[in-house]
């Protein structure tokens, strides 16, 4: 069984990607973040989101940016 982090449907926020089973925008964590706040904090605050929920949506951002500057990287090489 795959565990899904990220829900996107047009019913739910407009198709804002949310944490899975939850009405809580991703983006809320990044916006937490920004602010200097760490992940216990937005836990603290988003009751619906589990740990694991946010460190999988860190782990997929943190390949979509290497992936991202490897494809830049050969594109100005």
């Amino acid at each position: 069984m795959i565990n899904q982090v990220i829900n996107i449907d047009p019913e739910i926020l407009g198709g804002t990607p949310v944490f899975f089973g939850t009405r809580v925008p991703i983006k809320n964590l990044f916006d937490y973040l920004e602010t200097g706040d760490n992940i216990e904090v937005f836990l603290e605050d988003f009751e619906g989101v589990s740990k694991s929920q946010v460190i999988s949506v860190l782990e997929m951002s943190q390949k979509l940016i290497e992936t991202s500057s490897n494809i830049l990287n050969e594109n100005f090489a």
